[in-house]
């Protein structure tokens, strides 16, 4: 938990919350802290296995995963290569296409002209942000020529590289994925209604003017097509273990198109995951015990032998 990203306040408050949970239950779990310690204390402390709470770089991009499998110590989630992949918009994005998958179209942007293209190549509105960023970080949305500017400076902060999107509207969902490969099921679909559509780091973690329905309400035709597209979007990557995947579903038509995938999703007071676990009869005690069984290596064929069970504690 916690770590050196930008999204090192959320990572805390997940952390701190697994961490109440997995005591409660009597399994002998310890807070680290990346930022604070070096990573080779795990080893040589003797941590048997690591419940990774951390989010943003360095924590979700495939490096700690790294480290973690360099020292054979099991942990939860997704594998370096589905990590860095995820952390990464665009290079998920063209997995996707690839896969015919619905995803807005886009364009990456390194430098101001590069943006001001996507605009005639994509119209307008757009959506504006860090292509290796989390927690709605750096994100805006530009309405005109004038407002991609800011747009792309704020989004230049957090990244070198800034992916503009074509901007959906509509219904904000995400669809909690468990489990890896064939065995990976969806929970219940939530629906976000932020204030004035601006589901941004505040309102995200912070505020309570954000409402949360679960499952949405969606005809049963389109919650299935969200479901399933989230499995298939979860499943190109190669993720593992447990993820989260962003979608919005355009007022127009109904459609679903694919914006992201989270591979170590919050775990705080607000956030998604355990409230769709929640309402598929999941306890936030039993979700982080579960996660935690399930830790494993995925490089070679140290995956079999080191996949914990989850009755294990």
């Amino acid at each position: 938990m916690g770590g050196a990203s930008a999204e090192r306040e959320v990572s805390l408050m997940s952390g701190t919350g697994v961490l109440a949970a997995l005591h409660g239950r009597g399994v002998d779990a310890h807070a680290f802290d990346p930022a604070e310690r070096d990573l080779g204390e795990l080893r040589r402390v003797g941590f048997v296995r690591a419940f990774i709470a951390l989010h943003g770089r360095f924590g979700e991009d495939g490096s700690v995963q790294g480290a973690l499998e360099l020292m054979s110590i099991p942990y939860t989630g997704s594998g370096v290569l589905a990590s860095a992949i995820a952390m990464d918009k665009t290079c998920t994005k063209d997995i996707w296409l690839a896969r015919g998958l619905p995803t807005p179209a886009f364009r990456r942007a390194a430098t101001l002209e590069d943006a001001r293209r996507a605009v005639n190549e994509l119209g307008l509105p757009l959506a504006v942000k860090p292509s290796r960023e989390g927690s709605s970080l750096g994100f805006s949305r530009a309405e005109s020529p004038e407002s991609l500017e800011a747009a792309f400076t704020l989004a230049r902060q957090y990244d070198s590289e800034v992916i503009i999107e074509r901007f959906i509207d509509g219904a904000e969902l995400t669809v909690a994925v468990l489990g890896s490969g064939s065995a990976a099921r969806s929970l219940p679909v939530i629906e976000i209604r932020a204030p004035a559509g601006n589901y941004n780091y505040q309102n995200k973690y912070f505020g309570d003017d954000t409402r949360y329905l679960c499952p949405a309400p969606l005809v049963p035709e389109v919650a299935r097509e969200v479901a399933e597209i989230s499995l298939a979007a979860y499943r190109a990557i190669g993720c593992e273990g447990w993820g989260r995947v962003d979608l919005m579903l355009s007022r127009a038509d109904s459609r679903p198109w694919l914006l992201e995938v989270n591979t170590s999703p919050g775990m705080t007071g607000h956030s998604l995951v355990p409230m769709a676990a929640r309402v598929a009869g999941i306890s936030y005690e039993d979700l982080c015990l579960n996660l935690l069984g399930s830790a494993s290596l995925k490089i070679g064929a140290a995956s079999s032998r080191n996949r914990v069970n989850s009755e294990v504690a």
